[in-house]
């Protein structure tokens, strides 16, 4: 049975991009190759509320894959074969963009 989590206030829900551990070509990459820290948004929270009470949204939305920090993030275990993380807004450091 798969869980769904709806984040609260301005927190996003990200599942890891996995890097490819061989290259096109069939060549074994070593561990520490440099590779981006990115990840896809699952899911976003509705915002957060500023100081009049007026809501902030999420400028994230569903798809977008992001660049996160080399640490931080709270670990979610929903699936047991893919890793999810649990972000505030204003830590993520940018969108990915093709």
């Amino acid at each position: 049975m798969a869980k769904r989590l709806i984040p609260s206030l301005n927190r996003v829900l990200v599942e890891k991009l996995v890097q490819p551990k061989k290259s096109a070509g069939g060549i074994l990459l070593p561990e520490t190759s440099k590779q981006l820290n990115s990840a896809k948004v699952v899911a976003v929270g509705p915002g957060d509320r500023d100081k009049d009470g007026k809501l902030i949204p999420v400028a994230l939305k569903e798809g977008d894959t992001v660049l996160l920090p080399e640490y931080g993030g709270l670990e979610v275990k929903l699936a047991a074969d893919k890793e999810y993380l649990l972000f505030r807004e204003n830590d993520i450091l940018g969108t990915l963009v093709d």
